[in-house]
C-alpha cells in the first residue's frame, strides 16, 4: 500500500510539474516571437535606409562613369544650370543652400534659445499655457502654408526694400527658415533646460547672482549640449526644407547670390522643380545633386554631432 502511494504521490508531482513547464514553455514560445517581429522591423529600417542610399548613389554617380561621361569637376564648380544646353552646375546651388542655412541658424537660435528660456525659467503659467500651444501649432504647419505665407507677406515686404525688381530672394528664404526651425529649437532647448537640477540654481542664488546671472551662468552652461542637439536638428530642418523655400527663392539658372537681395536655387529646389518630367542625362544629374546634398547633411550633421558630444563631456 505504502509503495501505491509512493508511486501516486511522484504521479502527482510529475503532473503538477508538466501542468507549470506548459505555461512556460507558451511564454517563452510567445516572447521568441515577439522579439523576432522586433528584429524584422529594425531589420526593415536598416534595410530600407540602405536601399535608399545605395539606389541614390548608383543613379547619382552613373553620369560621371562611362565613355560618354561628364566631367565632375564641371558638375562640382559649374555656376550655370541649363540642362536644354547639357550645362549642369550646381555650385552657385551649394553657395546659396549654405547661405540660407547660415542666415536662418543666425536668426533662429537666439531667438529660439531666449523664448526657451522664458517659458522654462522667468513666464508664469497662465502665460506659458497659450505660448506652448502656439509653438506647437507652429510645428504642425504644412511648409507649402510657409511657402504661400512667404509669397503672400514676405516676398512684398521683401520687394519693397530690395533694389532689385523682385521679392523672391535670399532674404525671403532666411526669413521664412528662421520661423520654421523655431519650434525645433523652443522644444528641446526648453526640455534642456528643465532638465538641469534645481541645486545649480540654489547654489548659484545663493552666491548672490541674479536671476539673469543664474540663467546665463549656471543654467545654460549645464544645458549647452541639449542645446547644441537642438541646433542641430535645426539645421537639417533648414538644409532638407524644399517646398516653401522653392517658392520664394526665385530659382534662377545660374549665378552665385553675391547679396541678400539675389535670387537663389537650393539643392532641395532644384531636384523638386524638374524630377517629374526629367529623363536621360538630365534626371541622372538630378539624382548626382541628392547624392551631393546627402553627403552635405551627412558631414555637417557628423560635425556639429561630434562638437555636441564633446561639449557635454566637459
Amino acid at each position: 500500500m505504502e509503495n501505491n502511494k509512493n508511486v501516486i504521490d511522484k504521479q502527482a508531482h510529475t503532473d503538477m510539474a508538466e501542468v507549470r513547464m506548459k505555461p512556460n514553455r507558451v511564454r517563452d514560445i510567445v516572447e521568441k516571437i515577439i522579439e523576432t517581429i522586433f528584429l524584422l522591423c529594425a531589420m526593415a529600417s536598416v534595410i530600407s535606409v540602405i536601399a535608399i542610399i545605395a539606389f541614390v548613389f548608383w543613379k547619382g554617380l552613373t553620369p560621371f562613369l562611362g565613355d560618354n561621361s561628364y566631367s565632375f569637376g564641371a558638375f562640382i564648380t559649374g555656376t550655370k544650370w541649363d540642362p536644354g544646353n547639357d550645362i549642369f552646375g550646381i555650385f552657385y546651388m551649394i553657395v546659396g543652400s549654405v547661405f540660407a542655412t547660415i542666415g536662418a541658424i543666425i536668426f533662429g537660435v537666439p531667438i529660439g534659445i531666449l523664448t526657451a528660456v522664458y517659458i522654462a525659467e522667468i513666464a508664469p503659467k497662465g502665460l506659458v499655457k497659450t505660448i506652448k500651444p502656439a509653438i506647437e501649432l507652429l510645428a504642425g504647419i504644412p511648409s507649402v502654408i510657409y511657402g504661400a505665407f512667404g509669397v503672400g507677406v514676405i516676398v512684398p515686404l521683401v520687394n519693397k526694400i530690395s533694389p532689385r525688381p523682385q521679392g523672391e530672394s535670399l532674404l525671403a528664404v532666411i526669413c521664412v527658415l528662421t520661423v520654421m526651425i523655431l519650434p525645433t529649437i523652443i522644444n528641446l532647448t526648453e526640455a534642456s533646460i528643465k532638465a538641469v537640477p534645481k541645486s545649480y540654481r540654489e547654489a548659484s542664488l545663493g552666491l548672490g547672482a541674479s536671476k539673469t546671472q543664474t540663467i546665463f551662468q549656471a543654467v545654460l552652461p549645464a544645458a549647452k549640449s541639449g542645446i547644441l542637439s537642438a541646433t542641430v536638428l535645426g539645421i537639417g530642418r533648414a538644409i532638407g526644407e524644399t517646398m516653401a523655400v522653392m517658392m520664394i527663392a526665385g530659382n534662377p539658372i545660374g549665378g552665385i547670390p553675391s547679396s541678400i537681395f539675389d535670387k537663389i536655387r537650393p539643392l532641395t529646389s532644384n531636384i523638386s522643380m524638374e524630377m517629374g518630367y526629367a529623363s536621360g542625362r538630365h534626371q541622372e544629374m538630378l539624382f548626382a545633386t541628392g547624392v551631393v546634398l546627402f553627403i552635405f547633411i551627412m558631414v555637417v550633421n557628423i560635425t556639429l554631432i561630434k562638437i555636441t558630444n564633446k561639449a557635454g563631456e566637459k
